[in-house]
Order: structure tokens, then C-alpha cells, then sequence
């Protein structure tokens, strides 16, 4: 079983401007392995121009660390950009724009647009004294308004939400959450009893509500069985019509 890294995407509709959606821990393990996100070729350039978060969640964040030293444009949940643990780490380094991620937007001189859709108030253990609020966690739908092609990344849903259904519709890929296989997964494999409040709906729970978007689960939890390649139920899923997002998958919309 090969380890896998954790979850990060990187977009463009140019090939010279690229977004991250989350800034993983491995990113720098990410960026060495695509070409495309080479830093240069001047002292501190980077084709990482901003990152899009879907929540405040370590995972997802701690990544924006190892950007520190140069300009970034982040996005993400009016009730992240305050919460975001290393945001004030990284205003010692350098001066980043922090901008809220709500309706529509576009990136990428304008060749990416950006469409944002509350999934839910799960806010991480850090700030649990923050305010309640409906988008702690989002998704993203991006669209290529050249081509018309579009991707829905969301790598955290705790329930398919009303509305969930026509935010993707149509759209030509999907990464979604794919924490978990089943249920009972955490309380079989590690006797943990806190799986539901943990935010992630389970593959078998999913499976049934994919429509025609060619969904690839993503952000494996290391419980999760399918991430053996020769796992049995990858087979269903495959059958369902998805599959299993590997490292460096790459998407053409």
C-alpha cells in the first residue's frame, strides 16, 4: 500500500497562474513533483499565485506557511479569514490580500470562475470559541469560461445539502469527500466512537447520490480500505460511474 499525500489541487485556466484549493502539509512535496509550479526564475517568484480554502482545518491550511516569502491572494470563508491559525504567522514575512470567498468571482485574468457553496458550521477544535456560522466548510465550483468546462472540489461534506444537487450539476469533474468508506470505519479500525462529528459523509452513503458529474473521491482517511488499489470496493465505486483520485491525477476541462 503506497502512502498517500495530503489533499491539494492546483488550477489554471492559462497555464501561467495557478490556484491552490487548500495548502496542504505536503506541499512542498506537491510543487517538487509538477513541473508547472517550478519557482523562478527570479529570487522568490513563484506561478503559485493564491489559494482558495474550503475550511480552517490544519490539513488544509499549514501549507501557507511554507509560501511565507513571497505574495499570495488567499480566499476563503468570511469566518476562516479570521480563524486561519497561521495567517499571523505569515504577516511577519510578507504582505498577502485576504479576501472573503463568497457568490461568484473570477481568477486568472478572468478566465476562472469561481462559484462558492456553503456545506457547513464545523469549525476545527482551534476555534471552537468562535461564532457559529453556515460556512465554516464550503465547496468550490470553478469554471474555465473559455471552454465551459468545470470542477467541483469538495473534499469536506458532512450530508449532501439541499442545493447541493444543482450546484454540480453539469459540471465536468468532481473531487469529493472520500474520508471514509463506511459508518463504522473509525470505531472498527481504531475503537473511536466520533466518526459522524468528524464531518465527513462515507463513500457507501454518497455512492448513490452521483449523478453525470465524473466524481473522483479525494482526502483519504488512512482507515479508508480503498486506498489499496486492489481493494474490492473500488470496484463498486467504478461501477457507480466514479473512482479514486490518485496523486497527480490531472483533469482537463
Amino acid at each position: 500500500m503506497l502512502p498517500r499525500l495530503q489533499d491539494c489541487v492546483a488550477v489554471s485556466a492559462t497555464g501561467r497562474n495557478w490556484y491552490l484549493l487548500n495548502a496542504s502539509p505536503d506541499l512542498r512535496a506537491q510543487i517538487i513533483a509538477t513541473p508547472e509550479l517550478t519557482p523562478g526564475p527570479g529570487r522568490r517568484q513563484t506561478p503559485v499565485r493564491g489559494a482558495l480554502l474550503t475550511d480552517a482545518e490544519l490539513d488544509h491550511t499549514l501549507g501557507l506557511a511554507l509560501l511565507r516569502e513571497g505574495p499570495l491572494t488567499v480566499w476563503a470563508p468570511p469566518p476562516v479569514l479570521d480563524a486561519v491559525a497561521v495567517r499571523p504567522v505569515v504577516a511577519h514575512y510578507q504582505h498577502w490580500d485576504w479576501y472573503p470567498a463568497e457568490g461568484v468571482f473570477r481568477l486568472d485574468e478572468g478566465r476562472l470562475e469561481c462559484a462558492v457553496f456553503p456545506l457547513s458550521g464545523k469549525r476545527p477544535r482551534y476555534a471552537r470559541d468562535a461564532a457559529d456560522a453556515p460556512d465554516w466548510v464550503v465547496a468550490y465550483r470553478l469554471t474555465d469560461v473559455t471552454t465551459g468546462g468545470s470542477l467541483v472540489y469538495a473534499p469536506c461534506l458532512a450530508r449532501w445539502p439541499e442545493g447541493f444537487d444543482e450546484f454540480v450539476s453539469g459540471a465536468t469533474h468532481g473531487l469529493l469527500d472520500g474520508t471514509f468508506l463506511g459508518p463504522d470505519e473509525m470505531s472498527r479500525t481504531t475503537g473511536r466512537d466520533d466518526q459522524v462529528g468528524m464531518g465527513h459523509l462515507p463513500i457507501t452513503e454518497s455512492l448513490p447520490l452521483l449523478g453525470s458529474t465524473r466524481w473522483h473521491y479525494t482526502h483519504l482517511n488512512n482507515t479508508n480500505p480503498v486506498v489499496a488499489r486492489d481493494c474490492a470496493a473500488r470496484g463498486r465505486i467504478e461501477a457507480a460511474g466514479a473512482a479514486i483520485a490518485e496523486d497527480g491525477a490531472r483533469f482537463d476541462l
